[in-house]
């Protein structure tokens, strides 16, 4: 299971709520502060922060709820019941509005889009970079061979030396082509939206 480092709550939500509860309460505040400093059981941070384990239980519970804390792993007591260990989930929270409207909301949802474009031009760049590493170093047969039509065409005159063309870089022109294809894909949305009003 993957962890998320974002908690996104809409200001709509009934999570919201919950979430505001739990953390203005100062017994979850002091709860999340002990946490930071390590990963403890309900009965250690009980002691430790001089509170009644029935209070430190039901915020631990609230915080669970909210997503602020995790419980990360447990041992056995000596009567065979499972202790947990509560640790931060480690999340920041961003509340936003259920509706981002015009642009943001549009560049919002090609975000990932340019992401794999991104993605996929670096591969082509390592690709193209790694083949023309191998190819760089021709086998004996083929340099011997090179070097006989070198020394043959030294002896013909010629006007003017030939250059090496230079290959295209296709990974820059795939991230400019993607690029490209996003801006006006952007712009055909922005034009459609305004048409629509």
């Amino acid at each position: 299971m993957t962890k998320s480092n974002f908690l996104l709550v809409d200001l709509n939500e009934a999570k919201t709520k919950k979430l505001a509860e739990t953390i203005t309460s100062d017994t979850s505040r002091k709860i999340l502060n002990f946490l930071v400093e390590k990963n403890d059981s309900e009965q250690n941070i009980a002691k430790s922060l001089n509170i009644p384990i029935s209070t430190v239980h039901y915020h631990l519970q609230k915080l669970q709820e909210a997503g602020l804390v995790i419980v990360k792993e447990f041992h056995y007591s000596e009567k065979g019941r499972e202790v947990n260990h509560y640790q931060l989930a480690n999340k920041y929270i961003i509340i936003a509005p259920k509706n981002v409207s015009g642009l943001r909301k549009k560049l919002r949802g090609i975000l990932p889009g340019g992401l794999v474009i991104l993605g996929i031009s670096a591969i082509i760049k390592l690709l193209t970079s790694s083949s023309e590493i191998f190819s760089a170093t021709p086998p004996t047969a083929e340099m011997a061979l090179k070097d006989s039509v070198e020394s043959l065409a030294a002896s013909v005159p010629v006007s003017a030396p030939m250059e090496a063309i230079p290959s295209p870089d296709i990974a820059l022109w795939f991230l400019l082509g993607g690029v490209s294809m996003m801006i006006l894909y952007l712009a055909y949305q922005v034009i459609m939206e305004n048409i629509k009003k």
